[in-house]
């Protein structure tokens, strides 16, 4: 039986990253990828310089993966910097325009014609065929005054 202890080799790193990038496709994070970006970085420290020690290829990685993930935490977009674009929010590109009703609003409610489709409003009493600005949207109820 060889007694010589177990040593850390160089492709070992590397196959440390690439199932750390293996757990990034499957886990619903990017937590995992900068974790394996460090590990194969550290894998080629220890191709490049075969002699540096266990000890110093662990601290090396260790050393990597707390500037990866710092940089990770530094860098990541938040949900509070994307921009509002309306995506999913049809209705509020309506804001402004001029529409004609097609049913009176009546108690509150009535549909104006928006394009190729009729839409629920909500507003002053009007008859039908008037004309209404769209000032707010409410869920699927465009909010109109008189124009």
């Amino acid at each position: 039986m060889d007694n010589t202890p177990a040593m850390i080799l160089f492709w070992h790193w590397w196959a440390l990253g690439f199932a750390l990038l293996i757990a990034e496709v499957l886990l619903p994070s990017t937590f995992c990828l900068w974790l394996g970006i460090a590990a194969f970085v550290t894998g080629v420290a220890a191709w490049l310089m075969p002699a540096m020690g266990e000890a110093t290829t662990v601290s090396l990685f260790a050393l990597l993966a707390l500037a990866a993930v710092g940089a990770w935490f530094k860098f990541r977009p938040r949900a509070g910097n994307t921009p509002d674009n309306g995506l999913n929010q049809r209705g509020r590109h309506y804001i402004g325009q001029t529409l004609v009703l097609v049913e009176p609003i009546v108690e509150g409610f009535g549909k104006a014609r928006v394009e190729d489709t009729v839409w629920r409003v909500a507003g002053p009493a009007l008859p039908a065929g008037s004309r209404v600005r769209v000032v707010a949207v409410d869920g699927a109820t465009l909010q109109v005054e008189v124009a």
